[in-house]
């Protein structure tokens, strides 16, 4: 007796490698059978995708702590573009065994994929901290200053003092020995952690942002400057939370 669709496609589920099961499969002429066969081939080859991204990523990690580093903090920062709003910089300090397939740059991940992967890395993490500079500090010292501060801060602010950071192409001026890597937020899963925390973390103040001020439209734009972002400066004016060091805000003071 044959199986069903149904029971093909959770026999499937169970596997995650080559099986006699699928050699079985292949010679069974039903339409469902081979399409749920094709989808378990395309699910595997995303996997070894995945997975070899993931090692990638790990070549940092892995090479200092061949050196003797036990806890390398992953650092970036968030919000250097907008108009409004918070810079937003985290330090993740992620355990040996932390695995997370599909981690990356936290601008190449959907909003779903950003909050899922938040809440393993807040659960997983050793340490994890942000800094937070506000705009009126930002235009006193400029949005470079204040993103290294921000990293600063969120070093500083982590309960497990790091022996190494690795920062996303920021040179900084720390105690602690440091690379600083070129789109390290795709290159390393300690720096891709650490734009993951910075942004969910950032796009929550913008929200709350949004319900005080929803003629902005905070929860769309994050504060950068779209259309309708200033269609609105225009009609209503400048908030306390703009930075009117900005070129696009300071023209409306």
């Amino acid at each position: 007796m044959k199986r069903s669709i149904k029971e093909v496609e959770m026999l499937l589920l169970q596997i995650n490698e080559h099986h006699p099961l699928i050699d079985e499969l292949l010679q069974d002429e039903r339409k469902g059978v081979q399409a749920a066969v094709k989808k378990w081939e395309r699910n595997l080859e995303q996997t070894r995708l995945l997975q070899q991204k993931y090692d990638e990523m790990q070549k940092y990690e892995k090479k200092y702590r061949r050196e003797g580093f036990d806890f390398i903090a992953g650092v970036d920062e968030v919000g250097r573009g907008p108009l409004a709003g918070p810079v937003v910089a985290a330090a993740v300090i992620l355990p040996d065994d932390f695995y997370l397939p599909g981690i990356d740059d936290s601008k190449k991940l959907s909003e779903r994929k950003r909050e899922e992967y938040y809440q393993k890395i807040m659960q997983s993490a050793v340490a994890a901290e942000v800094g937070i500079i506000e705009p009126d500090e930002i235009d006193q010292i400029n949005i470079l200053e204040a993103s290294k501060k921000a990293m600063l801060t969120a070093v500083a602010a982590l309960k497990t003092s790091p022996d190494f950071l690795l920062v996303d192409a920021v040179k900084l001026h720390t105690p602690y020995p440091y690379e600083a890597i070129i789109k390290g937020d795709a290159k390393s899963i300690s720096i891709a952690a650490a734009s993951i925390v910075a942004k969910v973390t950032r796009d929550r103040i913008m929200m709350e942002y949004d319900k005080e001020f929803p003629r902005y439209s905070f929860a769309k734009n994050m504060g950068y400057g779209t259309k309708e972002h200033l269609e609105a400066i225009n009609i209503y004016g400048i908030l306390p939370i703009h930075r009117k060091s900005f070129a696009p805000v300071r023209s409306h003071i």
